[in-house]
């Protein structure tokens, strides 16, 4: 990528508001640079900040500072984080997503945020920092995706590009905020044949995202 595309990448926005947790980013990676501080960064959003939905509990979070100092987010929330952490050591990162089934019975849909970094060969990988739990185990490898979720059931899509910004149906839903309830708070869904998302300076990388 040209410094002009790598430019959207590396910025800052109301949700990731990254120099508002520079400092954490600093601590967390220590001394470590390139893909060692990347791997510092995932392994500490993926084990320190609780996936909101596993624990059955915490706050609605949004902007990369309020997942920070709360300690909890959805899938999304913490790929927001991910993203400013990486952004704030001069790693240029983004968002993508996946569409997930929610029932084998019915045909229900929600979004799966991923994090995408620009590792230095120059290829987007997806990286998935939701936390790991029984059935589920994401990491790190670089060169490797190791994701939580690969669709396969009918609907379901790896969606394609990878977002400077959190699309607008993922701020929606998590800007109503509030506490997390599995049977009261509406995620989102876009179906494939209505993507790209609005209002999201997207990149499509001249080589695919890995598989």
């Amino acid at each position: 990528m040209t410094e002009l595309e790598r430019a959207p990448f590396l910025a800052a926005c109301e949700i990731i508001d990254w120099q508002s947790v520079s400092a954490l980013a600093t601590r967390v990676r220590a001394d470590q640079q390139g893909v060692a501080a990347v791997a510092a960064l995932f392994s500490w959003v993926r084990d320190a900040i609780a996936h909101t939905g596993d624990a059955g509990q915490g706050k609605l979070t949004l902007r990369a500072s309020e997942v920070a100092r709360e300690g909890t987010g959805l899938c999304y929330a913490k790929s927001h984080l991910l993203v400013a952490l990486l952004r704030a050591s001069g790693v240029p990162a983004g968002l993508c997503y996946q569409r997930l089934s929610t029932s084998d019975a019915a045909a229900s849909f929600v979004l799966h945020g991923l994090v995408a970094v620009l590792l230095p060969d120059q290829r987007f990988v997806r990286i998935d920092p939701r936390g790991n739990k029984p059935g589920i185990d994401v990491r790190f490898v670089p060169g490797l995706e190791a994701l939580a979720f690969s669709p396969s059931s009918p609907g379901e899509a790896d969606l394609p590009g990878v977002f400077a910004r959190p699309i607008p149906e993922v701020v929606a839903a998590l800007a109503v905020g509030g506490v997390w309830h599995p049977e009261q708070t509406a995620l989102p869904d876009v179906a494939p044949q209505d993507w790209p998302a609005t209002d999201a300076q997207w990149h499509t990388p001249s080589e695919p995202l890995l598989p």
